[in-house]
């Protein structure tokens, strides 16, 4: 559409608003028509999904004699382009025969390249995320489980053995039910940069979606709104994000690590930095996906359409000598054969699905998913609605393969055998239609891709493009060992800053089976990034020295400590770890004998930590856990915390603007144990990790609690602002009460 169209539609919506007032139209007579710009309506703008275009995909799910021609055509009722794709004639170059269909390859070598796109429980009902995960995998493709982790209950192997969760797991910013287990398992891993239908928001799941159900899998808060803002914490930069691929890789050897971009002006530039940075493959989502959780203010006018992103991005890639080392893959309205294509011809070699996937197993597009009432249960936490649900595996199945099959007719119009064969040859098989609205000569003007045929046939084989080196060599040799020798504990180990993501290769091949825990090490020196990350129950890492950034990035169990070495000075003010330490954590427990420095504990959902002093944004975005922080704290502690507590000591005091007033409240702990029937048990709780961190070392721990009573009234609780019971009013002047830690006041 160009600005002309667009002009000559608002001018037509100012018209008949004038007409309305000259008319004297009032109350509910003076309302402009609905254009039908989220929602269907007869006379408004063309919806590729109609009503019409629904019930024909549905259909052909359950009858298999449904012509996909019917579908496409009921899709275009007008010649009138809506896609960049209607505007490109596929066609067969000149010279070109066309080929028997017996000599295209198979429907079961397509559906390979096939993934259904990224879409989480939590946004779909568990039993329509399940249908459509069962469906795609036993057609041969590959599904997502998006950004809500999984219920660990699917990993048992359904009748025969079959697999019945995701090949493919998402790592979010929110890290929602990003565990050990749930890495370890996965075929593929992909790093959520971008979301195609809402690029500048990241991922979000309104609080009456978030059931009890949906909130344990994402370890997170009944009832809240659940929101993945866009930038990671831990990716501030493409150096960053190569750190995050190597703890992936390192936690899951064998998986494909991919990173998820979305169809924008210079994408192609950020896709040639996340080859750089060691991924395995590129997704690129075009503007038109869908969203089964968002407010619809989100999805229009954000991105771009995925032709265009995806042309960009092959060719910058080409010209910078990368396209060999990452497969690239694409998703965002595709339905059909011909969309895929024309994908490959500009450069894709894996093609997501969404939308469709969803039709076929009952949505009727209502437009309603993030009001929790789609009244057919594809996309509702709703019992009631729930019951409604009639989709099966096999509709998926069956559209899956439907489609593979439309892609073989086309391929052999075009004279080609394979796919493979003709990803990146738009120069060749595309050209702009006649009268075409849009300038596509550089979108099709690509020279070929340059690559093997065995590059070609198989988008996994770009992993071994590059040879990748482990994360620590030391821990590679370590995990051979444990499971040459079995559990047991050893050390001190010699580290450096060499070692990057010590105690994820550990953890992986544990929740794998591949070794035997428990494993204890002493290690000594300064460690690399992550030390720690995806930690498991059955581990515990003892580093003298210090740790860089990213600490027990994404700890799901284990113990973790790190305290200087002994000829230190006032060790509890040094720094012994960097930024953004237990990020995403899910468990464990993490004890700094020491100060740390900005975002500790950001989306922290179930790990345990003291800490002897804190810098800015402390327990953001925080919904479970307990934190334990012995010195000072920076400002804007507690943003967004919805769950868990933490422990503040400061004898001088609480100054109330460190704290978010909105989100947190504080209380002294001496007021709690008094007012609160749980004060005991709190105070219980704060006494076992201090005599936990007193035996990791710290001077300050045994300082406190020294003598076998708490000063309580240098400690403030923090929490929630819905869970706190009193504010900060008085953190100006503490009492200066002992009491003992069984909450009876001590004598003298």
């Amino acid at each position: 559409m160009g600005l002309e169209a667009v002009a000559e539609r608002q001018l037509r919506r100012l018209a008949a608003a004038r007409t309305m007032s000259a008319a004297g139209a009032a109350g509910a007579t003076a309302r402009l028509p609905d254009p039908g710009f989220a929602r269907y309506r007869a006379d408004g703008e063309r919806h590729l999904y109609a009503p019409q275009v629904v019930k024909i995909l549905q259909a052909r799910a359950v009858d298999q004699t449904t012509p996909l021609a019917a579908a496409n055509k009921a899709a275009r009722p007008d010649p009138e382009p809506a896609l960049v794709r209607d505007q490109l004639r596929v066609r067969r170059p000149a010279g070109r025969s066309r080929v028997r269909l017996a000599d295209v390859e198979p429907v079961e070598a397509i559906t390979r390249r096939f993934v259904a796109s990224a879409m989480s429980v939590g946004a779909l009902s568990p039993e329509a995320h399940r249908a459509v995960t069962i469906g795609m995998q036993r057609a041969g493709g590959a599904a997502n489980t998006g950004e809500g982790g999984e219920d660990p209950a699917w990993y048992a192997p359904g009748p025969g053995g079959e697999r019945l969760d995701a090949r493919i797991k998402q790592v979010a910013s929110g890290r929602f039910g990003v565990t050990t287990a749930y890495l370890a398992r996965a075929d593929q891993l992909e790093i959520k940069i971008a979301q195609g239908s809402k690029p500048g928001e990241g991922g979000q799941l309104p609080g009456r979606k978030a059931t009890a159900y949906i909130a344990a899998l994402r370890r997170a808060q009944p009832g809240q709104s659940l929101i993945s803002p866009p930038p990671h914490h831990d990716i501030y930069s493409i150096e960053d994000l190569a750190q995050l691929i190597a703890d992936l890789r390192a936690v899951a050897p064998r998986a494909r690590i991919g990173v998820k971009l979305v169809a924008s002006r210079g994408v192609g530039t950020i896709a040639a930095g996340v080859a750089k940075a060691g991924a395995d493959y590129v997704h690129l989502a075009g503007h038109a996906g869908g969203t089964g959780a968002s407010p619809l203010s989100s999805i229009k006018h954000v991105g771009v359409p995925w032709e265009l992103g995806l042309a960009e991005t092959h060719q910058v890639l080409l010209r910078n000598g990368l396209r060999d080392r990452v497969a690239v893959r694409t998703d965002g309205g595709l339905r059909s054969g011909r969309d895929v294509v024309v994908a490959a011809l500009l450069g894709a070699e894996e093609f997501g699905f969404g939308t469709a996937l969803l039709v076929a197993i009952g949505c009727d597009m209502a437009r309603q998913c993030h009001l929790d009432t789609c009244p057919t249960g594809v996309a509702t936490q709703r019992d009631d609605l729930r019951a409604k649900f009639t989709g099966t595996p096999e509709q998926v199945e069956w559209l899956v393969r439907s489609i593979a099959a439309e892609v073989r007719l086309v391929l052999a119009e075009i004279g080609a055998h394979s796919l493979a064969e003709i990803v990146g040859e738009a120069r060749r098989f595309l050209r702009p239609v006649a009268g075409a609205s849009l300038e596509l000569g550089t979108i099709v003007g690509a020279p070929s891709w340059p690559a093997r045929e065995a590059r070609r046939a198989s988008p996994a084989s770009a992993t071994s493009v590059v040879s990748r080196e482990p994360a620590s060599a030391l821990e590679h040799r370590i995990v051979a060992e444990v499971a040459e020798f079995g559990p047991g504990s050893a050390g001190v180990f010699a580290i450096t800053t060499a070692d990057r993501s010590f105690g994820a290769e550990l953890s992986g091949a544990l929740a794998r089976g591949e070794i035997r825990g428990p494993v204890r090490l002493g290690l000594g020196g300064a460690a690399g990034q992550s030390l720690g990350a995806f930690l498991a129950d059955g581990i515990e890492l003892r580093l003298t020295g210090q740790a860089n950034d990213y600490v027990g990035k994404g700890m799901a169990g284990g113990v973790l400590v790190v305290r200087p070495e002994s000829d230190i000075p006032e060790p509890e003010r040094q720094a012994v770890a960097g930024n953004t330490c237990l990020y995403g954590a899910t468990g464990g427990r993490l004890h700094l004998v020491g100060q740390a420095g900005m975002r500790f504990a950001v989306r922290n959902s179930g790990a345990e930590a003291v800490v002897e002093g804190i810098g800015a944004h402390g327990c953001e975005y925080m919904t479970g856990g307990t934190v334990v922080v012995l010195g000072p704290i920076g400002p804007n502690f507690g943003a967004g915390m919805t769950g868990g507590r933490a422990y503040l000591h400061r004898p001088e005091g609480l100054a109330p603007d460190l704290l978010h007033g909105s989100a947190v409240t504080a209380s002294q702990l001496a007021l709690v144990v008094r007012e609160r029937a749980d004060g005991a048990l709190l105070v219980a709780d704060l006494l076992r990790l201090l005599d936990a961190h007193r035996a990791a070392g710290s001077v300050l721990a045994a300082r406190i609690v020294s003598g076998g009573r708490l000063p309580l009234d240098e400690f403030w609780l923090v929490e929630p602002a819905e869970a706190g019971a009193a504010g900060v009013a008085t953190a100006s002047q503490p009492s200066r009460d002992l009491v003992a830690a069984d909450g009876r006041r001590a004598d003298g």
